[in-house]
């Protein structure tokens, strides 16, 4: 994936938090306690569903790093760093939906994204680096320490890649879309098996995803006239839909309890996810992330 060299980037899109101190979270023990985090929380339950809310960690009005502000100021720098290409996706993800949900009678409300490292507080209660990546629609933020993108490589065994990191971050503003849309709230209490509102709001998220990787070098930036991602190739969504299958509520189970219990499922499968990427990635349209359709 390449990024225009000569586009501005808009920080004001990340809260830069990096390198603050942090705190400890309190959860269950054991591999029964990682299990839950991993399959409960990855791509995007808070913590609060999870009733960790307490201990909420570092303030969320501590001063702000503003690595981000000083160092990713175009495209170019999109292209050589990790941070900077992330400011860049978040920046092609909300252009793309700012445009597209008033087409479909939604006010596009821009969210923030919070990067930290180790541990931070939000809305929904602690983010963490175990808890991984998340959307939070009390403060309608989403919360990223980028140290979680080794994780998924060395521990879940995805091929990694800057398309991987790109299908992390457009699937959590994918869950700012739904909650935009009031389909986040269609979840209630409907929140584990393989066919619960949980799975289908995941897997719409995923579709979402999908959709702006087909959409990004089609939608110009105001400031330019031109698509901030100007390139991105069969590899790049290959990685994507390796990042995808490798976050499979299955496959997770598989590796780290030696068994899979679908009626514990929250995310979905593993071709479940690939298969919701590709809807959204050959279609380019959001009307056709039909997840919760009666089937």
């Amino acid at each position: 994936m390449e990024f225009d060299d000569q586009a501005d980037l808009d920080t004001s899109q990340v809260d830069d938090r990096r390198g603050m101190p942090g705190g400890r979270l309190a959860v269950g023990g054991g591999a029964a306690g990682i299990v839950a985090l991993l399959v409960a929380l990855f791509f995007g339950v808070g913590p609060d569903q999870l009733g960790l809310g307490g201990d909420s960690g570092t303030s969320a009005t501590s001063a702000d790093s503003d690595q981000v502000s000083e160092d990713c100021r175009t495209g170019r720098e999109a292209n050589a760093r990790e941070d900077c290409r992330i400011v860049a996706v978040i920046n092609s993800v909300q252009t793309y939906w700012k445009k597209e949900l008033p087409a479909r009678g939604t006010a596009y409300v821009p969210a923030r994204t919070v990067l930290f490292t180790g541990r931070y507080s939000s809305a929904c209660g602690p983010a963490t680096s175990e808890v991984g990546p998340f959307y939070c629609p009390g403060d309608q933020k989403v919360y990223l320490d980028l140290g979680f993108f080794d994780d998924l490589r060395t521990k879940f065994g995805a091929s990694g890649g800057p398309f991987a990191q790109a299908y992390v971050v457009a699937h959590e503003y994918g869950h700012h879309v739904q909650d935009l849309l009031g389909t986040t709230r269609s979840v209630g209490n409907d929140r584990s098996g393989a066919d619960s509102a949980s799975v289908k709001l995941e897997l719409q998220a995923d579709c979402y995803a999908g959709v702006w990787a087909y959409q990004a070098t089609r939608t110009p930036q105001p400031s330019t006239g031109r698509p901030l991602l100007t390139k991105v190739t069969d590899a790049d969504i290959n990685d994507g839909l390796d990042a995808a299958a490798a976050v499979g509520d299955d496959r997770i189970q598989s590796e780290f309890q030696g068994k899979v219990t679908p009626e514990t499922w929250t995310h979905g499968s593993s071709s479940q996810r690939k298969q919701w990427f590709t809807v959204g990635y050959t279609s380019g349209d959001p009307a056709r992330c039909t997840t919760f359709a009666k089937r």
